[in-house]
């Protein structure tokens, strides 16, 4: 299939957003300004201004006597490409390819994409209506080569689709402004005689290059497709994405459920097939009037269930706000792993972290209250009691070590452990009483020591001697005394 590019001009970009902000201004002579050297310059103008005569790069001043009632405003900088950037993200819809073009343009990749809209015609027909309707004057051009698709949208006004091969025949009647040289080429091409790039088209690339320069050459035989020239998308592309565009806009619960359902089934297909299940994904939906918004879940295991996935994004449904209606759904699997062998787990009758089942509960958890409010705690190699778990989000990691379960531990620890006074009749034996939060608890019961040396390359405390200790109501307490002889309250038992 051969490539197929489209460049949109928006020949008054930045006077249609104000006047798309401001209604009342939409018959009145508008232009922006901006300072050069001590003085305003006009940078851009609507069409009523254009009308008086005002064009970029004339005089505040002067604009001001030829065009009676001008309203200026200032230009902020960067203005323009944050304009671009938002109507980059407008064309989503029509593909998924588009590309910033400063000072005014977009470029998109529409190879595969015309179809949609019922050919190439269709497609900018559909576009420059679209674009009017929200307040733009635009002009596309459609070509085999990013260069010729400019060329056609920027300096003409008729044959905007040039047909594939034509690229040659179109450019020939043109100017050599088409070609998007720098201004003294194009001021040396001019005191040449040459007007139009019919009259150089046809010399030899040497002779090109002797007398303009490489950037002649260049620009020339990418836009003849000759030399190569990249679109490099607004987005990276991600590796598994799905679109699912809608005939007539869409506003209902039902039919925003089944849209979506089909497109996850598009998606988990895809990965089935190539052995990978999904981990997080992003739902991105279009409406009608311009705005969209996104819906993001992932997963604690990789899925392919179609009804899995869809159950997690339909509990976010209620956020979605379809307005006058949406026209594309676009699902992006933004992190995928291997697919782990479901065969072996399938009638397991005690399901482990690994098991889909377990996992699949955890992610419907998730959704509710958040994956940061659920912990996994695998052993790890530590002597103090407070450093014996690890906090990990991972089910398919593995323990490096088997829990101690040699001595008693209570499964409620106090993080940090909290100073209490105690009284013990003799060195190294457990308490008589001990006194926490101004509460007396009289020692019915003791068991220990038990000595727990502290790593020193971590703290310098030396040594613990941990007691069990039960009080005259029957409450169990965990205590210790450190080497300094200070105690403390560690933890609880049940």
């Amino acid at each position: 299939m051969p490539k197929r590019f489209v460049s949109i001009w928006f020949r008054y970009l930045l006077t249609d957003w104000k006047a798309v902000k401001d209604k009342s201004l939409g018959e009145t002579p508008l232009a922006f300004t901006q300072p050069d050297h001590g003085r305003m310059l006009i940078c851009a103008q609507n069409i009523h201004a254009e009308k008086y005569g005002v064009r970029p790069g004339m005089t505040v001043a002067d604009a001001k006597i030829i065009a009676p009632g001008l309203l200026l405003f200032e230009d902020k900088p960067g203005h323009n490409l944050r304009l671009l950037k938002n109507l980059a993200e407008w064309f989503l819809r029509y593909t998924p390819s588009v590309m910033i073009d400063p000072p005014e343009g977009l470029l998109l990749d529409v190879t595969g994409c015309t179809h949609l809209k019922g050919g190439e015609a269709e497609y900018l027909k559909n576009i420059v209506v679209r674009l009017k309707g929200l307040g733009y004057t635009v002009r596309p051009g459609m070509a085999d080569t990013i260069g010729c698709a400019w060329a056609v949208a920027h300096c003409t006004d008729a044959g905007l689709i040039v047909a594939p091969g034509g690229q040659r025949n179109a450019l020939m009647p043109l100017p050599p402004a088409a070609l998007r040289l720098k201004n003294d080429i194009l001021t040396k091409l001019n005191q040449l005689g040459f007007y139009l790039v019919s009259d150089f088209i046809h010399m030899p690339k040497s002779v090109i290059r002797r007398r303009f320069g490489n950037d002649l050459v260049l620009r020339l035989y990418q836009a003849l497709g000759q030399e190569p020239e990249f679109l490099i998308p607004l987005a990276e592309p991600v590796p598994y994405s799905e679109r699912y565009p809608i005939l007539e806009p869409i506003r209902t619960r039902e039919a925003i459920e089944h849209a979506v359902h089909e497109l996850i089934d598009l998606l988990c297909k895809r990965l089935y097939g190539e052995g990978l299940g999904l981990r997080s994904a992003v739902l991105t939906y279009l409406r009608v009037d311009g705005k969209s918004g996104q819906l993001t879940i992932g997963t604690n295991h990789p899925s392919q269930r179609t009804d899995h996935v869809f159950k997690l994004f339909s509990q976010h449904f209620d956020q979605i706000a379809p307005a006058l209606g949406i026209e594309l759904f676009i699902l992006d699997a933004t992190k995928t792993e291997q697919a782990i062998d479901k065969q072996s787990l399938l009638w397991s009758g005690r399901p482990d972290s690994k098991s889909e089942l377990v996992a699949e509960l955890l992610d419907n958890i998730a959704a509710r209250v958040g994956a940061s409010n659920i912990h996994r705690y695998l052993p790890d190699e530590h002597y103090l009691p407070e450093g014996v778990a690890k906090n990990t989000r991972d089910l398919t990691a593995s323990p490096e070590s088997d829990w101690r379960e040699d001595k008693p531990r209570p499964l409620q620890l106090l993080d940090p452990p909290e100073p209490i006074e105690a009284m013990a009749l003799t060195p190294d034996y457990p308490p008589k009483l001990f006194m926490h939060r101004k509460n007396r608890h009289i020692i019915a019961n003791a068991d220990g020591p038990e000595r727990i040396e502290c790593e020193w390359w971590e703290r310098p405390e030396g040594y613990r001697d941990y007691f069990i200790v039960e009080d005259e109501e029957g409450r169990r307490y965990w205590i210790f005394c450190n080497a300094d002889k200070y105690w403390y309250l560690h933890g609880y038992f049940p």
